[in-house]
Order: C-alpha cells, then structure tokens, then sequence
C-alpha cells in the first residue's frame, strides 16, 4: 500500500519554526515527509535536516519524497527519544528546531494489518516500530484485569474501563482474542448501547489506550522534552503536535516548568533555589486547525500545536 499521510498544520508548525537558511532541524516524527519537505524549500545551502522515525514504510516515502534535496536531508530509523545520541552520532549537539506529529499516522490507520484500526478486522499488532517483539494481542490476552482497567481507564480515559477490562478477561478465558474486529465485539458488549449511540464509536478509546501502552507513548514523550529543549540553540525552537488531552497536558506542563523552573516559595522575596528559565513559551493557547483543514483532514480536529523557544 502507497504510504499517504497528510500533514496537520503544516504552515502553522513550519512558521512556528522561524526556520533559518543555514539552520539544522530534526523532523522526530518524519512520516511521510510532508513537514520536513515544507522545511526544506526553506533551506540555503548549508542548511540541512534530519528526519527520524521508528516506521520502515514510513522512512521509505519519506526517502522517496525528500530526495531531490540531496545532502540536505538525512533520515535515522529510530525513536526520537534516541534523538540525543543519535544526533550525536552524527557530529551534531546543537539543533535550531526540532518538530514531533505525535500520535498515529493516516498510513497506519489505514493500512488494515498494522492493527491500529477498530473499523478494520486484522490481527492485533498496533506497533509502531515492527522490529518489537511484544504486540497489542499480548496485551489484550496477558495483562490482568486490574493492568487493563489502568491502561483503559488511564490513557483512553473511557468511563466504562472496568467493564471493558472485565468482559476482555472473560472473553480470552475461553479462547485467545487474536483480531481487531474480535476486540471490537467484545468492547461492544461491554458498553451499554445508549451511551454507544452518543459517543461515537466504541472501541476508539480502549484502541487508543491498548496502543498508547503498547508503543510507550506518553513515557517517550515525557521523558524527552527537556533533553529536546537542552538541544536547542539560543533562538531555536521546539515545535509540537498532539492529538489527545494526556499528550497536550505533558507538553503545556514541560514548556511551563523550563519556562519557570523556580520552585521557591511565592512568598520569597528572591529566588535562591538556583533553577534558570531555559526559554520562553510561543503559544499561550495552542494553535488549532482551521475549520478547512478540518474539513479536508479529520485527523485534524484534535490537533493542538505549541511552541517553545530556547533563550
């Protein structure tokens, strides 16, 4: 299948980058290019960028799309929570913008058997990188009914966790729980049809949770924004798209702490504790889509991007 991904905010990320001719920048989450090609035609001679993605299809269109830039661009098959060492591997300790498009790619969603869609029956895979070995299926029939609560509850923030979680263990009791559309029935089940009528789909939430848990994406997240902003130069910026609350709230919490990291006590009439501010944060609100990306992209409706920019 044709990998095909269509950016979300596109200008609105580039712009936010305030790219330099002469700049270095790290595409994290390169998918299909379409961000770092936007950068690219923004380069001089000497600029360059780096794109990393732990997707194999993902870095072959990528590969395809962005070669007539030649030299300017190097791509690196990994996690962007490797961004440090891998950059360093290339001589590099210094970025002038760094951008991640978080969460799961069109090409993902609609490729039936990565497993990360509820509308299509394939196996449970939903890895992001195929190399791992573990996959959702051993999450679905290995974890216990308390981890599938947490899991459920915690990253798909679904009021009906618990029932979920209990009609799983039930279910593979009998037998293995092997397929999407398997998983998807069960959901049903364990869903009143009421509240299935008002809130749209069911299993998008538990999907979201078994992939968010499976691909370690808000530990990821979590553990590599300071490392991302430590890597900026003065001027540079961190540029980031996120498509659920658990991912927006990290972000909006990191920027706010390396913006003030004092944690004196307010009523000190100076700081003491030592902790400098590392930058200052672009977006005070984030910056949404507009109502024709959103029609022409429903990926885009819960996109938020905020920035931050290194002193």
């Amino acid at each position: 299948m044709e990998f095909k991904h269509v950016s979300v905010l596109l200008q609105e990320t580039v712009d936010g980058l305030n790219v330099k001719p002469d700049g270095i920048y790290v595409d994290g989450t390169l998918g299909g290019g379409g961000h770092s090609y936007e950068v690219c035609t923004r380069l001089g001679a000497k600029g360059s960028i780096i794109g990393i993605d732990q997707d194999e299809a993902a870095i072959e269109a990528a590969s395809i799309r962005l070669k007539d830039f030649g030299e300017k661009v190097t791509i690196v098959r990994s996690n962007y929570c490797d961004m440090k060492s891998r950059l360093h591997e290339l001589g590099i300790d210094k970025v002038d913008g760094i951008m991640l498009d978080l969460g799961v790619s069109s090409y993902q969603l609609d490729t039936a058997d990565r497993g990360f869609s509820y509308r299509e029956d394939a196996p449970l895979d939903m890895r992001m990188d195929q190399r791992s070995e573990m996959t959702a299926r051993d999450i679905v029939n290995d974890y216990s009914e308390m981890d599938l609560y947490r899991v459920i509850r915690d990253y798909g923030e679904d009021k009906f966790a618990k029932n979920i979680a209990r009609h799983i263990v039930r279910e593979r009791a009998k037998r293995p729980i092997e397929t999407t559309g398997e998983l998807t029935e069960v959901i049903r089940h364990a869903i009143p049809m009421k509240f299935q009528k008002k809130t749209g789909h069911p299993a998008k939430r538990t999907f979201q949770a078994i992939r968010i848990e499976l691909n370690r994406e808000l530990d990821v997240l979590r553990d590599s924004l300071d490392d991302m902003i430590d890597m900026l130069n003065p001027g540079g910026r961190l540029c980031i798209i996120t498509f659920h609350s658990l991912e927006d709230r990290i972000v909006k919490s990191a920027f706010k702490k390396n913006e003030n990291p004092c944690t004196c006590p307010s009523d000190f009439p100076v700081c003491v504790c030592g902790k400098v501010s590392k930058g200052r944060v672009i977006t005070r609100k984030p910056i949404l889509p507009s109502e024709e990306e959103m029609e022409v992209n429903s990926r885009s409706k819960s996109a938020k991007l905020r920035i931050f920019e290194r002193s």
